[in-house]
């Protein structure tokens, strides 16, 4: 448990750093804006092409990927319905709650603590491959298409087609599934890049979070506790479910899947909303909530199924 709290303590301090960077305004009015492009353009894009393509293709579409995919959808499902149309919010928001509460923070805070809990940082591959390829291209289709002052169908194919982070991950996913070897030349400096992602996100977070309070924004405040407690209880839950009593898993199985399914929200969510102005407030605090709160969650599960 000790290097659980480790991981949990590395990312602490990360975020730390940038709040004190926000706090004396070192990098000044415009840093979350320029980090903001500089991770989603550049940093995400070359994390996920590495990630994707050091995963065994047999991890990527193992058993684990339906329960975690049915667990999300739920979730996802859930949140979109109570949110757009019990409390009518806008289509942006609505979107960027649904990730909050359903995609997983599945690389620099699910792949160190899947080694520490489980005994193999791999065991996130199947749900990187399936927030990437599935539910990053239609969220991103969708809030291009609800930001964009000139829809058209063509377009948002268009600039879908041509996403960074989604280029990032097909290409890494080919690489895995087909074997391709990738010369030294090539990896090792998209290797080097790809470090600077984690961190730099991180520390964009920690900017964010000066001069701001969790819960503090009315309005608002129901849809981030909606959202934490579908990504924190009721996710955890149905995998646990599903992979008990439908799927037939073993005991290790659904560890693993309920492990997964209890981490907090995916930092990347921060920055779509981030990158499309949208849904902010929601992401922000939805991450800091389940950042913290996934821990007791975490060492409850260890203890009931570990």
């Amino acid at each position: 448990m000790l290097e659980t709290l480790t991981g949990f303590a590395v990312v602490a301090v990360a975020i730390a750093v940038g709040w004190i960077i926000g706090r004396i305004d070192l990098l000044g009015p415009h840093a979350r804006h320029v980090l903001g492009r500089l991770i989603f353009f550049v940093l995400s894009p070359f994390l996920l092409f590495t990630v994707l393509a050091h995963a065994d293709a047999k991890m990527l579409f193992s058993a684990l990927l339906p329960v975690s995919a049915i667990a999300a959808v739920a979730v996802i499902a859930a949140y979109a319905l109570i949110a757009r149309y019990g409390w009518k919010r806008s289509i942006g928001e609505t979107v960027i709650g649904a990730l909050s509460a359903g995609q997983v923070n599945s690389n620099n805070i699910g792949i160190p603590l899947s080694l520490y809990l489980l005994g193999s940082a791999a065991y996130p591959a199947p749900v990187i491959l399936m927030q990437l390829l599935v539910f990053t291209p239609i969220s991103l289709t969708i809030l291009d298409a609800v930001t964009s002052d000139r829809v058209s169908l063509r377009r948002t194919l268009t600039r879908t087609a041509t996403n960074p982070i989604i280029i990032g991950s097909l290409l890494g996913t080919l690489v895995s599934v087909f074997e391709i070897p990738v010369p030294a030349l090539i990896m090792d400096p998209a290797q080097l890049i790809a470090d600077a992602a984690v961190p730099v996100l991180l520390i964009s977070y920690g900017i964010s979070l000066h001069g701001q309070r969790v819960l503090g924004t009315r309005g608002h405040r129901r849809d981030v506790i909606l959202a934490t407690a579908l990504k924190l209880l009721v996710m955890p839950t149905i995998a646990w479910a599903v992979a008990e009593f439908v799927f037939g898993l073993s005991d290790a199985e659904v560890l693993i899947v309920v492990v997964l399914a209890a981490l907090p929200t995916a930092q990347n969510v921060f920055n779509y909303s981030q990158r499309y102005d949208v849904g902010e407030t929601i992401s922000r605090d939805s991450v800091f909530l389940t950042t913290i709160g996934c821990l007791p969650v975490l060492v409850g599960i260890m203890m009931l199924l570990g």
